[in-house]
């Protein structure tokens, strides 16, 4: 072995890290769970102290000591983490509240149709390549100047998660090209830049990081850096990036028309297209190396919503014990949950629909019905979801070639065959499922000339294939039919509460 590589990646609940070989061989993992902060409804923050730093340098540390190597033997280091984030910084790098979080976090809904209203859709696809949501960052930016302007005022900087550690480590502010274009509309898609007039009233240039690619070295451990975190001081550290991004490589999605399907807190997808192609209900994005293009989507709720269930529900149950005997309960009732329906928008949605206001809903319940039923509608719910997800991509003139699933929930084989059933489409899995933190350190591997992409069939071999149980087709054509009349029929309600 000439080598290994750190990989880290921070979740919306559990920071997750890896030593892994120069043969892909994974030499010690560590993982550390946290929770979201929801300081109200709509809002999704993080500690970025506790929740960031404070875990990337623990694990950091384990991993490094349980792999049995030297410090200097890890040759480069790869950070991932949610996002896009909004972090507002003081000068030497310090959070000055807590993180805004990715698109769960709906505060600055007014911000989005102030801005839409003041570029014009038009001109923000064009431009960004994306139309402004709660995905978006340049509003919530806007949100803290007019809500803590104080805050506002004090901030030398507004990062993403993985800027936050990078910075942490080197000194260097930075943001890779994929991260930046969820900045939107600070970021040119046209010139891989920022848009000096299009951030005009939102934040300065000056004000946000310096770009690179993904892969890109941002600079070296400091001497400050390598006490915290027992790295050696000097070894190189990549941009890193968006945590889905890294799983995405981590599983082998990096070629035009393959798709990843991330079964994480929320479900997450990328498409990798030859081509920019923009839709307002889809996000673009550069892909993580120059002259390559993605398409994502996201639910705004999928993990988050099996842990609320749990919580809620099966309190009796201890951690793992929970969600294995939940999983049993649902694969006893049938597909269809015998009638029930759930709209999982319990954190608003996010596509294709983009509506912070959209409300969760259990329908069609009666008093036959057990906790079975209801959960293994949770996960048809997510299902749903996820058809009319990519039923948005075939619309748009870019259907996957291929899908291939990676996250915690793969598993959980009542969901992965559900999503399979509902949206009539096969799912590649991976032999190594251990998702971001593995692609990040991947990602270093490229960084510093270690590996190139090809190298992922060696260090994640395909190791099986979900397949669509076609007799159930029209079963579950009838179930999107009332999945998609429910919002539709109560959608004036539930904006109205939000308004009460």
């Amino acid at each position: 072995m000439s080598g290994a590589f750190l990989g880290i990646d921070i979740g919306t609940f559990e920071t997750k890290g890896v030593v892994v070989s120069d043969e892909g061989k994974i030499l010690a993992s560590a993982r550390r769970s946290h929770r979201m902060i929801v300081p109200r409804s709509g809002w999704a923050e993080h500690d970025a102290e506790l929740h960031w730093w404070g875990e990337f340098r623990d694990i950091a540390r384990e991993v490094i000591a349980a792999s049995g190597l030297p410090a200097s033997a890890i040759r480069a280091v790869g950070a991932s983490g949610i996002g896009p984030c909004m972090l507002p910084v003081d000068a030497h790098g310090a959070p000055l509240m807590n993180a805004v979080l990715y698109g769960v976090d709906t505060r600055a809904h007014q911000e989005i149709a102030d801005l839409t209203a003041a570029i014009g859709q038009e001109t923000l696809l064009r431009r960004t390549g994306n139309g402004l949501t709660s995905q978006s960052v340049g509003p919530k930016i806007l949100w803290l100047k007019r809500n803590r302007p104080d805050i506002y005022e004090k901030a030398a900087g507004f990062v993403n998660s993985s800027t936050f550690i990078v910075e942490r480590l080197t000194g260097e502010r930075v943001l890779d090209h994929y991260s930046a274009a969820s900045f939107s509309p600070l970021y040119d898609v046209r010139t891989n830049d920022w848009a000096d007039d299009l951030m005009d009233g939102i934040v300065e240039r000056e004000r946000l990081p310096r770009l690179l690619w993904s892969s890109e070295v941002a600079g070296h451990v400091t001497a400050r850096a390598a006490e915290e975190t027992g790295l050696a001081e000097g070894t190189p550290v990549i941009a890193g990036t968006i945590d889905a991004a890294a799983e995405a490589l981590s599983v082998g999605v990096s070629r035009p028309g393959e798709m990843m399907l991330m079964y994480g807190s929320t479900i997450f997808i990328i498409l990798v297209t030859e081509k920019a192609a923009t839709d307002p209900r889809l996000w673009y994005a550069p892909w993580l190396f120059p002259g390559r293009h993605a398409m994502m989507a996201g639910l705004a709720t999928s993990g988050t919503l099996t842990h609320w269930f749990r919580d809620r529900f099966a309190r009796e149950l201890a951690g793992d014990k929970a969600m294995a005997t939940l999983a049993g309960e649902a694969g006893a009732s049938p597909p269809g949950a015998n009638g029930v329906m759930v709209l999982p928008y319990f954190s608003g949605e996010r596509t294709p629909i983009h509506d912070p206001h959209a409300k969760g809903m259990i329908f069609g319940l009666d008093l036959t019905h057990e906790r079975g039923d209801i959960y293994r509608a949770v996960l048809e719910g997510i299902a749903y979801g996820v058809r009319h997800v990519l039923d948005t991509y075939g619309e748009t003139g870019n259907p996957p070639q291929t899908i291939t699933a990676v996250g915690g929930g793969v598993r959980n084989a009542v969901w992965l065959q559900a999503v399979s059933d509902i949206s009539a489409s096969p799912q590649i899995l991976r032999s190594e499922s251990f998702g971001a933190s593995f692609g990040s350190a991947f990602l270093a591997a490229i960084g510093v000339g270690y590996a190139q992409e090809s190298d992922i069939e060696r260090w994640n071999a395909p190791a099986g294939r979900i397949e669509p149980q076609t007799d159930l087709a029209s079963l579950y054509d009838d179930g999107f039919r009332t999945y998609r009349g429910l919002y539709e029929a109560t959608r004036s309600f539930m904006h109205a509460e939000r308004k009460a």
